[in-house]
């Protein structure tokens, strides 16, 4: 086993992570871009959103300006979920093949958007009044970009992309053919 993967999951640790961070990356610039676009809105509602899980419905728009310290808790809460998720997701998508784990990353991301949307909102109203088509499309894209990363980095790091193929000379098999 490599030194990325958990003995005990059979998860790629380093797959899991590069996923969590692509996926959230592309999930917020979706909707920062297709919020003002198709909907005219603010592109700091949505950290607003987030953000207003850890400090209240006070930091809700309006105003729906920039604000770096509601950024800030909003991109530590979003990619500390994204983390979270992507763990849970790495162990439906471990082994999979790449087709099959981008199409059970979009089934996740469903998921994903209904327990936010829906299971959420006696604890946190304000995700009701966001329900629609662009946070559905932006979770389904995340989990699709979710599968496609976590396969293919856990697969590079399978067939063998180790510090002794690379040259490293402290390595174990440093020498070895």
């Amino acid at each position: 086993m490599s030194d990325n993967t958990g003995v005990a999951t059979g998860i790629d640790v380093k797959a899991t992570l590069w996923a969590a961070f692509i996926a959230g990356a592309v999930f917020m610039m979706l909707e920062m871009l297709m919020v003002p676009v198709f909907m005219g809105g603010s592109p700091w509602a949505p950290p607003r959103m987030i953000a207003a899980i850890a400090m209240g419905k006070g930091v809700l728009p309006p105003p729906p300006t920039f604000d770096a310290v509601i950024m800030l808790v909003a991109m530590l809460i979003h990619f500390g979920l994204s983390v979270f998720l992507a763990f849970l997701f790495a162990f439906i998508a471990r082994g999979r093949a790449i087709g099959m784990a981008i199409g059970l990353g979009v089934v996740f991301g469903i998921v994903v958007y209904l327990v936010s949307f829906y299971g959420m909102t006696t604890i946190f109203p304000w995700f009701a009044k966001a329900r629609g088509w662009i946070p559905i499309f932006a979770h389904i894209v995340y989990g699709a970009v979710l599968g496609l990363v976590y396969v293919s980095v856990a697969r590079k790091t399978a067939e063998g992309v180790t510090p002794a193929r690379q040259g490293n000379p402290h390595s174990q098999n440093a020498g070895n053919p």
